[in-house]
């Protein structure tokens, strides 16, 4: 293997693969990265055996051929070489590494011993546009759960309701759901939400579409020269929209940085009580205030004005709400409950695309 690249190309490509690799596993080689050369492209690609991201950069190849590198030392090596053109060739499983500055020689493992995850034979493919597909994976895979003891919560759940695509996250404390377009496709897709973080950094600002095709065992998103493939997870999805009260006895609309604003304040006091505050929402003077104690610091109460319709108080976990809050844009936000020990709903009064729900806490 003998090729050229320039600096800026392959530390953008070793940047969207080599956080994939993993060491820690039980193969080494799983440490490592695939460079393979093939026409006048060079793939960069790495697995954990659950997700498999691959990159292609335009080269020049005087020699083809391929082998696999410590993707750390890789990343960290490419990624302090000034930008320039970079010299690439293969000699006996050690690759040598020039520049007009740098002559570095990186000891390999034969590509043969790299596993390759399974190609992706027939299938359902569709288009999404990456503006609503990186828009709905930071509204939504925050909620999704980390406990690997209940799998399915771990993973993003993507499925149609009447005509419409969705996508859904929760932890059990937490639910997100996005609307993503209208489809007459009717996938009902569990992904790794780790995969579906990846893709979002992969997305960057890209701004074309992205081409997914799914087997019923793996999906497979193609943004632009970028290839990441990860296993579904099995199982079946929770029932969750059952869960979604259709009416609210109260009704709080507020300006959403002011709600966000008295939301971190009162978190400040709620450390030593796992996050608890507890918000209580007033029709008669048209306000909502959040009260927070800290039994070795103090307490704090912050108010902010809304419309309003009924009345009451739930307690809520703070992070969990910050985390709705962020996720909206709008300038206003609905903040309803039925009572303390039902689930509360956050969603932009200007639309109907996105909601945040947030169970309860005892108080």
């Amino acid at each position: 293997m003998k090729l050229q690249v320039t600096q800026e190309n392959l530390n953008k490509a070793l940047m969207n693969v080599a956080r994939v690799a993993s060491s820690r596993g039980t193969l080494p080689i799983l440490g490592n990265i695939l460079l393979k050369t093939s026409s006048n492209r060079l793939s960069i690609a790495a697995t954990n055996l659950d997700i498999a991201i691959t990159h292609f950069i335009g080269s020049k190849v005087a020699k083809e051929g391929s082998i696999t590198v410590p993707a750390r030392l890789m990343q960290d090596f490419v990624g302090s070489l000034p930008s320039g053109v970079i010299d690439l060739e293969l000699e006996a499983n050690k690759l040598h590494i020039t520049t007009p500055q740098y002559q570095s020689v990186i000891n390999g493992i034969p590509a043969d011993e790299f596993p390759v995850m399974p190609a992706i034979v027939g299938g359902d493919t569709w288009k999404i546009s990456a503006g609503v597909m990186r828009r709905a994976l930071q509204q939504v895979i925050f909620a999704a759960s980390n406990d690997d003891a209940r799998p399915v919560l771990t993973g993003v759940f993507i499925h149609n309701i009447e005509g419409n695509l969705y996508m859904v996250a929760t932890d059990s404390y937490r639910l997100a759901e996005r609307k993503l377009v209208k489809s007459s496709t009717t996938p009902k897709l569990l992904i790794p939400a780790s995969a579906l973080g990846d893709l979002l950094r992969i997305l960057g600002d890209f701004e074309g579409d992205i081409n997914i095709t799914n087997d019923g065992q793996q999906i497979l998103f193609r943004v632009d020269d970028v290839e990441l493939v990860a296993r579904l997870i099995e199982g079946n999805y929770p029932s969750y929209r059952q869960l979604i009260p259709d009416k609210f006895s109260t009704i709080a609309t507020i300006k959403r940085e002011e709600l966000l604003n008295i939301t971190k304040v009162s978190s400040l006091f709620a450390k030593e009580s796992a996050g608890s505050i507890t918000i209580k929402i007033s029709e008669e003077d048209q306000t909502v205030s959040i009260h927070s104690i800290a039994s070795q610091i103090g307490e704090n109460t912050a108010s902010t004005s809304g419309k309003i319709k009924g009345g009451g108080s739930i307690t809520l976990n703070s992070r969990y709400l910050l985390d709705g809050l962020n996720a909206l844009k709008g300038e206003e936000v609905t903040f309803c409950f039925n009572g303390k020990l039902e689930p509360s709903l956050l969603k932009d009064p200007s639309t109907s695309d996105y909601i945040h729900i947030i169970m309860p806490l005892k108080s």
